[in-house]
This record gives structure tokens, sequence and C-alpha cells, in this order.
């Protein structure tokens, strides 16, 4: 039996890391449902006072900003 080996190139990624957002990118009606979406979870009483519902407003907030230079 021979055995093989994969040649799939390794990628290396933290858990949870994500790619910077610009406006080449994305269209306004997608950044504005993102937008949307960060929002309502940040909102979300489950997430409210936890790291977690910080996160999503702090990422509500880039969008924001990013909406804002448009």
């Amino acid at each position: 039996m021979k055995i093989t080996r994969n040649t799939m190139n390794n990628q290396y990624c933290k858990v949870g890391a994500v790619k910077a957002l610009n406006k080449e990118e994305y269209s306004i009606t997608a950044l504005e449902f993102l937008y949307q979406n960060f929002i309502e979870k940040a909102n979300n009483i489950q997430y409210a006072n936890t790291k977690l519902g910080d996160f999503f407003e702090s990422k509500a907030q880039k969008l924001e900003k990013l909406l804002n230079e448009f």
C-alpha cells in the first residue's frame, strides 16, 4: 500500500480572524445589510452586557464609519 501526501497548501489564520473591510469589495447594499445585522445582534437581549455584544457593536460602528465614507 502506497501512502501519498496531500499537497494542499497550509493556511494560517487565527480562529475568529476576519478580513478587513474596504470599499472596493462590498456594495453599499451589502454593507447596510451587515450593519443592520450587527446592530440587531448587539441589541439582542441575549448578548446584552457581554463581550460578544460589545464585539457586535464595534463591528456595527466600523461598518457605519465605512458607510459614511461612501
